[in-house]
Parts: structure tokens; sequence; C-alpha cells
């Protein structure tokens, strides 16, 4: 049997003669709980918010998408649509059309993206969902759906045909420009509907007709800037890549949603890291009362340590009962600490005791990885506390 885990856990187990030794010792386990508690308590809520904020981002974001990978747009021939039609992984796939365009209206103007998109887009992507006043556009036509915040900065609505909205896009070539009209392609538009995705996308894009884009641009038939798929439920991401990739070309690049957002992936993750950083912080003050919960223990117990080492029990299995005894002490206090952690993310997802909005809770997402980082942490930080106070055990001290 392992005489230093056995005497660890009966002084776990046995309360000390001094009160002061228990008091502090209570506060050792409350500051491993606490530490525990808030640590998964905050990287839930950052896992909810980032998964709420991304949701709003990912409702145009296709599963994939084939991009240029030299210049603005790329060409598809029939018999390239006819190959990717026949991939068993694809769901459908749209052709997309891109560019940076001025949205004219009386006397202002306002710089957007248009996005130029055919029959199967809303196939791809759940876009009517997002729509909050007027419907989506029809094929062969000139109607457009913006952003809520162009909408707002120029002063139109849906169906105003008071007011004429015009496109504007340079158009390509050399030489002086002699006149307004040599300089820009434009065609007249009506706005059929106002979307509403986030902050971001409601300021930049207007959605037209694939025809519309085309001719405002200049762009053949088969030209177009991107082509986004849509998978099957449970396809295999890297083998769809690498069959797309095969039928388009080195003349594409291809990504998934999490590509496609990687600056706001490297925001959140950036914040989450230092939050955690923060906290991790905070927790290791906290565990580190275990060393004086330790440090006193081993005070107290001086005369019972004397008569171990008389009895042969070398120096370095003495420490060892007060390190498994400040490294037990740090994991079950974790675990509580984890447990109670749970309860009230479960609680907040289920009554949603703290809003953000009289009618939006804050979110929060239980995630195994969470739990993982915590239980390592604070065990690494109480391993390490339990190190520190367990090395003042020495032959110096047991003979004084």
């Amino acid at each position: 049997m392992n005489v230093s885990l056995y005497i660890a856990k009966r002084y776990l187990r046995s309360k000390s003669s001094n009160n002061a030794i228990n008091i502090i010792s209570i506060i050792a386990v409350v500051g491993v709980v606490l530490g525990a508690a808030a640590l998964f308590i905050v990287l839930s809520g950052f896992a909810g918010l980032k998964d709420f904020t991304l949701q709003f981002s990912t409702v145009v974001d296709p599963d994939l998408k084939a991009e240029a990978s030299i210049g603005k747009s790329f060409f598809i021939t029939d018999e390239n649509i006819n190959k990717l039609n026949n991939l068993e992984d694809v769901a459908v796939f749209s052709k997309v059309i891109e560019e940076r365009v001025i949205v004219a209206l009386n006397d202002k103007n306002y710089l957007a993206s248009i996005k130029g998109v055919d029959a199967q887009f809303k196939k791809v992507v759940d876009i009517d969902s997002v729509i909050t006043q007027g419907s989506w556009f029809d094929q062969k036509t000139n109607q457009i759906v913006v952003g809520w915040g162009i909408s707002n900065n120029l002063s139109f609505g849906v169906l105003d045909y008071a007011k004429a909205i015009n496109l504007y896009v340079p158009k390509p070539g050399k030489g002086q420009i002699t006149s307004i009209e040599n300089a820009f392609n434009s065609v007249n538009a009506i706005n059929v509907g106002v979307f509403d995705i986030n902050e971001n996308l409601n300021d930049t894009y207007v959605f037209a007709p694939i025809g519309l884009a085309q001719n405002l641009l200049n762009y053949k038939p088969n030209q177009v800037s991107a082509i986004e798929f849509k998978l099957k439920k449970g396809a295999d991401e890297f083998k769809v890549k690498e069959d797309i990739q095969a039928i388009l070309g080195d003349n594409i690049i291809l990504k998934n949603r999490a590509q496609l957002n990687d600056a706001l992936y490297k925001m959140l993750n950036s914040e989450n890291l230092l939050v955690y950083l923060l906290l991790t912080l905070v927790s290791g003050l906290l565990i580190f009362n275990v060393i004086g919960s330790i440090i006193m223990m081993i005070l107290e117990k001086k005369q019972s340590l004397k008569t171990l080492f008389s009895l042969g029990h070398p120096i370095k299995k003495i420490r060892n009962i007060f390190f498994i005894h400040g490294s037990i002490m740090t994991i079950v206090g974790c675990i509580i600490g984890l447990l109670i952690a749970l309860l009230i993310v479960v609680l907040q997802k289920i009554f949603g005791f703290v809003p953000i909005t009289p009618s939006l809770a804050y979110p929060m997402s239980i995630l195994l990885e969470n739990f993982i980082i915590v239980f390592f942490t604070i065990t690494v930080l109480g391993i390490i506390a339990s190190k520190v106070a367990s090395s003042r055990v020495t032959k110096k001290l047991i003979q004084s």
C-alpha cells in the first residue's frame, strides 16, 4: 500500500485540532471551487456569444465557396457545370458575381458591394429568414434587395417607385475620361426587399439577379466571381474540396465557412484567449491559498512527521504526503466547481437570468473542450501550488 497516499487521505478526512487551520483549508478549497466555476462560466459565455455572433454572419455563408485564385473572376464551362451537378456530396450550387458599386439616389452616393446570384442561391443559403421587409427579387428583372444600413443611409424603402435607384461601376479601359457617361456603366433598379443580418453586411451588400450584375459589369455569360456550394448532410468536406478542385482546376481556391469569416473568428478567439489568461491568473491567485493551507498543516503535523522520519520514512515520501494532499484537494475542488458552474450555465440557458436586452438572454454554450480546459488549467495550478508547499518539508524543519 502507498503510505504517502494513505496518510494524505487521512489528513483530508480528519479535522485539525487548530480551528484556524480548518478555516484556512476551507478557504483554500473554496478558492479552487470559485476559480474552476468562474473560468468555466466565462468560457461557456464566450462560446455562446461566439455562436450567437456567427449565426448571423453564416446565414449568407455557403458550406464551400470557390473564388478566383488570380483576378476577380473566372470562366466556367457547360462541361464543368455538368460535372459539378454529378458530384454525389453536393446538394446544390449557385453562380455568383460580386463587385464594388456606387448606389446613387437623388444627390446621395453610397459605396456598396453588389452580389449577383442565380435562382439556386435561395437553396444554398436561407436568405428568406433575414428579409425583414418586402421579399426576394425575381430573376431577369432590375429588382434588388439591400441591407438595412444601405436603405437607412439613402432613405428609401421597398417598392418606392418615386425614388430612382442607380447602380454605377467604373468602365474598364485606358485613356482620358471625357464624360461621366463614358466613365461608368449604370443600371436603374427598384428595391423589393430589405435584409437584416449584422451591421457589417447590412451596410455592405446589394443582392441582385445575376443577369443584372452581368450587364452592369460587362461579364460574359460563363464568367463568374465565385460559385457557392451547399453540401449534403454528412458529406466529407475534404473529399468534396478535392473533387471540386479537380473539376475547376487551379484557377480557383476553395474556402469553408470558417475561412470565409477568418477575421471574425480571429477576433473572437483572441478575446477568448485574453479573458482565459486573465481568469487563469485570478484562479491561480485563489488556488495558491492551497500553499498556505499545506504549510500550516506541515507545521501542525511536525511531531508526527518527526516520528515518521525516525521510523525510516525518507524526506521525499514525507513531501509526497502533502503533495498528494494538495493535489487531491485541488482535483476535488475543481470537480465541485465544474458541477456548480454546469448547473449555473444550464439554469441560464433555461431561464435566462442574465439578459443582454429585456427580450434576449445572454447566450451560453456547453462544450466538452471547456470542461477539459478548465480541469487541466486548475489541476496544473493546484499541482504547482502543492509542489511548492510540499517542498517546505526539509530535514532541518523536522529535526528542529
